[in-house]
């Protein structure tokens, strides 16, 4: 990747590790599990023009989930709130610096994770605040944002796990190699390993127990909540899912200081805002915001108050964000 050298982005670099070691840390809500994208059906494309449409009716339409804690979802007091929420807020500021107004109203809408992306594609909404995969085959109905998260299917289990299943599902492999050393005598044989029913994680476990031959219990579970919940009690060893969704959880929970979610991603989804295809100026507009967040010390607090303290690969991650 290469670096750019200006004083700015040093400073912007600098600033933004720093925030993250000094943010202070606040509990936040339950997360629930992902749902399956349904397919979008044939509907008329929105236009481009975001920013003229937006102009004329004085109002920036926001679509958000009400149900993906803790990136989208509707509080106690029936508002939308989360990590997605908290970005498209910086972008409605941006958007009504950029059409130069003093006014300018947010139109939220409550989507579902099933109908989200449909509602995008056919202009109903200018942007949504959710989590999305920014994926070839989502990209065949809408745009993406700059990535917001490095999603993916990760791992929590207990804190004082044993150092040897802790190190042989942290493992890192070359290329071409296991992700799991899967030998009568690996650490991660013979456990009790659980996912949660409905998510890209059963499959990818099955797969992965089959392909190594694993001796273990896959255990699936109705819910993230019933899934940290086996894990605390001893019930299980390791829960595998959505990397955003257990670092909420171990970050929010009761029994925080007795879990630990791996940095290591064992597959990579990169989660964006979705907004209409074929509107550079639009999109152009949001990745400023976005970019213009990252640098700020107020992404660091946001980060950790959702998230805990970052490790070193999700800070390089967003410094390494295109400027």
């Amino acid at each position: 990747m290469q670096i750019t050298q200006s004083s700015a982005n040093r400073s912007r670099a600098l600033q933004f590790a720093l925030a993250f070691a000094l943010v202070a840390v606040m509990p936040q809500a339950s997360a629930q599990p992902n749902a399956t994208t349904a397919p979008i059906t044939a509907v008329q494309p929105a236009s481009a023009g975001t920013l003229d449409r937006v102009r004329a009716q004085g109002k920036l339409v926001l679509g958000y989930y009400t149900d993906a804690q803790p990136m989208s979802y509707r509080d106690p007091s029936g508002n939308p709130a989360g990590y997605a929420v908290t970005l498209c807020r910086q972008v409605a500021d941006e958007v009504k610096s950029e059409l130069g107004v003093s006014q300018l109203a947010v139109e939220w809408v409550a989507l579902t994770r099933a109908t989200g992306m449909q509602t995008v594609h056919q202009g109903k909404v200018d942007l949504l605040c959710g989590t999305d995969v920014a994926s070839l085959a989502n990209r065949a109905n809408v745009s993406f944002s700059l990535p917001i998260f490095p999603g993916g299917i990760s791992a929590l289990l207990r804190a004082d796990a044993s150092k040897a299943l802790q190190n042989v599902l942290e493992e890192r492999p070359t290329p071409y190699k296991p992700i799991w050393r899967a030998s009568p005598f690996s650490p991660i044989q013979h456990r009790t390993l659980s996912v949660v029913a409905g998510t890209s994680a059963v499959e990818w476990g099955k797969e992965r127990a089959s392909k190594l031959k694993l001796i273990a219990t896959f255990d699936t579970v109705d819910s993230y909540d019933t899934g940290v919940a086996k894990v605390v009690k001893h019930g299980s060893d390791v829960l595998f899912g959505d990397r955003a969704v257990l670092l909420g959880l171990a970050k929010s929970s009761p029994d925080a200081s007795k879990l630990r979610v791996l940095t290591r991603h064992f597959t990579y989804e990169p989660l964006a805002l979705a907004l209409a295809r074929n509107d550079d100026d639009f999109r152009l507009v949001v990745d400023r915001a976005l970019l213009r967040f990252y640098a700020s010390p107020k992404f660091g607090d946001t980060y950790a108050t959702v998230f805990g303290q970052p490790d070193a690969d999700t800070i390089e991650y967003f410094r390494g964000m295109p400027r």
